[in-house]
């Protein structure tokens, strides 16, 4: 017969239980308990009777109600991961899109300061021409000796228009 003194933790570390489990064997079986000069529980255990096999570990029962709200949540994590992917999809078509108009606006805004500087540019022509209008219309004398010069201002006024017109193709 072989009996040992064993604090609780010694006796856990020795069947390969808790602390708390082997406290809790010791109480069931009815050893005897002793305090040591530490202050700490001692019992007595004789090894040559124990035969104590631990019983395995089983995990805790889940709970049904917690088992179904875990699927539940699952499946709600998949169905936004979906949503997410299907707006991450729709986000991309968006931005092609804002990308090609932002292009177009920016041709456009090209296209309108060209127009803008032609349209400046015939309208200092027109002024010219209006001027030169108005000389010659302002220049006639009543004995018509001004021929040869307004004929001279009227070829002045086509090589203008004509200069306009060439320089409005551009």
């Amino acid at each position: 017969m072989s009996v040992a003194l064993l604090t609780y933790a010694d006796l856990g570390a020795r069947l390969d239980i808790s602390r708390e489990a082997a406290r809790s064997l010791a109480r069931r079986r009815g050893w005897p308990r002793s305090r040591s000069d530490d202050g700490k529980a001692l019992v007595s255990v004789d090894f040559s009777e124990l035969r104590y096999r631990p019983r395995p570990r089983r995990g805790r029962q889940a709970n049904p109600i917690d088992a179904s709200m875990a699927k539940i949540e699952a499946f709600k994590v998949e169905a936004f991961k979906a949503e997410i992917a299907r707006l991450e999809v729709v986000a991309a078509g968006y931005r092609m899109v804002f990308e090609r108009e932002r292009e177009r606006a920016d041709s456009l805004a090209i296209e309108l300061a060209q127009a803008a500087a032609e349209t400046i540019a015939a309208n200092a022509w027109a002024t010219r021409l209006e001027d030169e209008v108005a000389v010659l219309r302002s220049d006639r004398r009543a004995g018509g000796g001004i021929a040869g010069q307004a004929a001279l201002r009227l070829g002045h006024l086509a090589a203008a228009i004509v200069q306009a017109d060439r320089a409005a193709r551009r």
